[in-house]
């Protein structure tokens, strides 16, 4: 079977397509034929050797987000059956409850091996069955942007109909957390760098877009166009500078929530305090969380915006584009040379 491994120094052509034999499932294993990736911009850290305080060991399997379908069982397996498909776990040991810091040391394409390979082998507890509305390239998109976005609209004090969302760039979390912002009826707003994405945004569905460079004063803008009050919801992906003026553009009482492999800086608590504003770090989900959110995307029957699709043996270009930061929407390898 093929997989890539990440290989040499950072700044090279680091990632290597490999082979090695297709692994065997032990008592509680389940083997899955890989259909697609998708990438996150934590993967682009990795590759560049930027993520977890100083990279990741030398040889590792990228990538955390596949889906694919049950080749395989072992003999003690009864969650799962051959023929399924299904979409692993980002943090494969976070079953439900709370977060616990242990959970994070074996993410997929951090502390273990990743996905970015033909065949791979999973602990049968971190699987979900993904929505059967969703082909296979949909469903890779799922298991970090769309679940982190998920924990942030209904993982604390959940979004309901009728409130405001403000959403930061039109990445993988961000136009999740505005199809989830949609289908439970909120008014949204997107904040962009760049105009020539403001009417694919509309199309998608926003409310309200606001481009950066046309309105420096944008937590102002924000207010402006919810009532004066400003946003119950904000979704916080830059980090940084960036959070006081997301703060700005929260109502009082409302929620910061803040995602990812951000620019780090600090965070003036004062005006958190004046605004009664929760501000509430996140790390994607749990399997219970995913869970609920794939049978809402059921029901609902919505559909992740896939930006492009690259053959496996393009790997390589597909983090360019992904680097280059033109995408809207998912950046996506398909191991299947007929979806391409």
């Amino acid at each position: 079977m093929r997989r890539y491994r990440l290989q040499g120094p950072a700044g090279g052509d680091r990632l290597q397509l490999t082979e090695t034999p297709r692994p065997e499932p032990g008592p509680r294993d389940v083997l899955v034929r890989i259909g697609a990736v998708s990438l996150n911009y934590r993967d682009l850290m990795v590759f560049e050797n930027r993520y977890a305080g100083g990279g990741v060991r030398d040889g590792l399997v990228p990538c955390s987000d596949g889906a694919g379908t049950v080749v395989a069982v072992g003999d003690q397996v009864d969650r799962l059956a051959v023929g399924d498909r299904v979409a692993g776990l980002f943090l494969p040991r976070w079953q439900g409850g709370p977060y616990d810091e242990r959970y994070g040391q074996d993410a997929l394409g951090g502390g273990r091996d990743g996905v970015l390979a033909d065949y791979v082998l999973f602990d049968q507890e971190a699987l979900v069955a993904v929505p059967p509305h969703l082909s296979l390239i949909e469903a890779a998109c799922l298991p970090c942007a769309a679940l982190t976005a998920w924990n942030a609209l209904f993982g604390g004090d959940p979004l309901v109909p009728g409130q405001d969302v403000l959403l930061l760039g039109t990445g993988g979390v961000s136009l999740f957390a505005l199809l989830f912002a949609r289908m439970t009826g909120a008014h949204t707003i997107l904040l962009t760098t760049r105009a020539d994405k403001r009417a694919r945004a509309l199309d998608l569905g926003a409310d309200a877009v606001i481009v950066r460079s046309e309105v420096p004063d944008w937590p102002s803008a924000v207010r402006a166009l919810t009532g004066g009050q400003g946003a119950d919801h904000v979704v916080e992906v830059v980090g940084g500078a960036n959070v006081g003026a997301s703060v700005q553009a929260c109502r009082n009482g409302g929620q910061v929530h803040l995602i990812g492999a951000q620019a780090s800086g600090d965070i003036d608590p004062t005006a958190l305090r004046r605004r009664n504003v929760v501000l509430r770090g996140l790390y994607v989900g749990s399997r219970s969380q995913f869970q609920a959110m794939n049978r809402a995307l059921t029901r609902s029957g919505a559909r992740p915006v896939v930006d492009t699709v690259f053959p496996f043996e393009a790997a390589a270009e597909a983090y360019r584009h992904l680097r280059s930061g033109v995408h809207l929407g998912k950046v996506v390898i398909s191991l299947d040379p007929a979806t391409v």
